[in-house]
């Protein structure tokens, strides 16, 4: 396995649950860790998490439906430490109305620009100073709806996970043969906040089967890992128990009428 030792790492969507655990893992490590975020108060909260296990990190608020904002979020990065060794793209959202046929356009766009569009922009601004420095690696959490899409998804999420995860391949196919690596991790259901933006919110119980955020971040964490010569083109993760998920599907046809 490789050192990540005074690397420089990225985490997107760090301020809570998946991207929160990775960072700490990363700078566990050794790794200089900078996250974002849209919201400061819980992007702060991991840097004091980080800083009182005696690492380092720093954290930039930044919204990934702002173009602008990513690119100048990335050049603050590569401005300040010269290189970006990892990159995770972890920050994603998705839809309140799952059925394709009552999502609005305002939610389709806006989970295709956070899930899609902020990770081509932050993975444009990035991989040249990788391929400068002859290697590198992008991490992204896609979702197992891009190869099982369905209503627990949503169409939009799960339109936009199977497009991340083809960007992802695509990167390794430009982009092998310079040392730049990349990977798509996709799980099932996670235990994170995410799901209390779905028309049932799982309780309880249900969360209690469900994978941790921890359990994907040691995954995120072996990736980049790995020796440079090896690259995970894509990793699929899901509970051991699997859940009766009728009642979600019922509610999900529901939402939006």
């Amino acid at each position: 396995m490789g050192s990540l030792d005074g690397s420089v790492v990225i985490v997107t969507g760090g301020g809570s649950g998946i991207g929160q655990d990775t960072a700490l893992k990363f700078a566990a490590e050794g790794a200089e860790v900078v996250i974002s975020g849209r919201r400061q108060g819980p992007l702060d909260d991991t840097v004091k998490k980080i800083e009182a296990a005696g690492g380092k990190a720093s954290a930039v608020s930044m919204d990934m439906e702002d173009g602008a904002a990513v690119k100048a979020f990335a050049n603050s990065v590569l401005d300040r430490f010269g290189k970006v060794d990892v990159l995770v793209n972890n920050a994603g959202h998705s839809s309140r109305v799952r059925s394709i046929n009552l999502v609005g356009q305002e939610e389709w766009d806006s989970v295709l620009a956070v899930n899609v569009t902020g990770v081509f922009q932050l993975c444009q601004a990035i991989i040249p100073s990788m391929i400068e420095r002859g290697g590198g690696t992008v991490i992204t959490v896609s979702s197992m709806a891009a190869i099982r899409p369905g209503l627990l998804g949503g169409a939009a999420y799960s339109a936009a996970k199977a497009a991340v995860t083809n960007l992802m391949g695509d990167i390794n196919a430009e982009f092998g043969s310079k040392g730049i690596r990349a990977t798509a991790v996709m799980p099932a259901e996670v235990d994170t906040p995410i799901l209390l933006n779905r028309p049932l919110p799982p309780g309880e119980e249900a969360r209690s089967t469900m994978m941790g955020s921890e359990d994907l971040a040691d995954v995120i964490l072996m990736c980049a890992r790995m020796p440079m010569r090896t690259t995970i083109e894509s990793v699929v993760l899901s509970p051991t128990i699997k859940r009766d998920t009728s009642a979600d599907l019922a509610a999900a046809r529901k939402a939006g009428t």
